[in-house]
């Protein structure tokens, strides 16, 4: 080709035809940039594709991680709920209702005293964001919503450090200071395990008895109550999020088929 072209060139510089050389000299530069332009396009195609199988690729592993996380937060909501359950029946015994079966309430108790920090599972989004590629996410919605989603989690964890902060001071030192916790623990374990951990021990009648007496404890109930409620609104606020995540990447990778 290129010798063909050349033997254009020749014949036309033979035959003095001058303006004709300069046009056909204008149309093969026109000529050589069409086909980089056509080459650089084909290049940015396959680039803007390669982007956008990543891009899919990174929504369809955080739908993964949304589907997790919302099993992960219903487990936390049903727990929240028994220890919801279990701080109101502590206080209605602070009232005056009599204990009928220090086990039964030792058992309410713990679960109080074990409560858990909640921590969403996020992997994709985390690696987004530590290998800056969050900007391969294109729909917007998709972005902003996860972004919200990092803010309600930061919300959460302060929510649960004011709870564990007032755990310390009503319930965990006064509790530890009044009460042996041996026999209440290996009880715990005991039932929870169905006999295959701890022991069947007898519980201080005396012992908790003063802990209904004591102002602090109950208002450590109290605020479980009420801090407890709040972390499963907020619970079911980034669960109603994750669910409507999933439907916007359904929508985003059927878009792409």
């Amino acid at each position: 080709m290129i010798k063909f072209f050349r033997k254009i060139r020749q014949n036309m510089i033979k035959e003095n035809r001058i303006s004709k050389y300069i046009l056909y000299a204008i149309g093969e530069i026109l000529l050589v940039v069409a086909g980089i332009l056509i080459a650089l396009n084909i290049n940015n195609n396959n680039e803007l594709k390669k982007q956008r199988e990543k891009e899919l690729h990174y929504v369809k592993n955080i739908k993964t991680d949304l589907k997790l996380n919302i099993e992960h937060l219903d487990d936390y909501i049903t727990t929240r709920e028994t220890a919801i359950n279990s701080a109101n029946i502590i206080i209605a015994h602070y009232e005056g209702e009599p204990i009928t079966d220090l086990k039964e309430f030792s058992r309410h108790t713990v679960n109080i005293y074990t409560w858990r920090k909640f921590s969403q599972i996020n992997n994709t989004f985390q690696e987004l964001m530590n290998s800056g590629n969050l900007a391969l996410i294109s729909n917007d919605s998709i972005k902003s919503t996860l972004l919200n989603m990092e803010s309600l989690s930061k919300v959460m964890k302060a929510e649960e450090e004011h709870f564990r902060y007032d755990a310390e001071v009503l319930l965990y030192k006064p509790s530890y200071e009044m009460m042996d916790m041996n026999p209440i623990v290996q009880n715990y374990m005991y039932n929870v395990s169905n006999g295959a951990a701890g022991d069947n021990r007898d519980l201080s009648k005396e012992e908790f008895g003063n802990m209904l007496e004591d102002t602090r404890q109950k208002n450590g109930f109290v605020m479980a109550v009420y801090e407890f409620s709040v972390m499963n609104q907020q619970f079911n606020q980034m669960k109603a999020m994750c669910e409507q995540l999933i439907v916007l990447i359904d929508k985003e990778v059927a878009s792409d088929d």
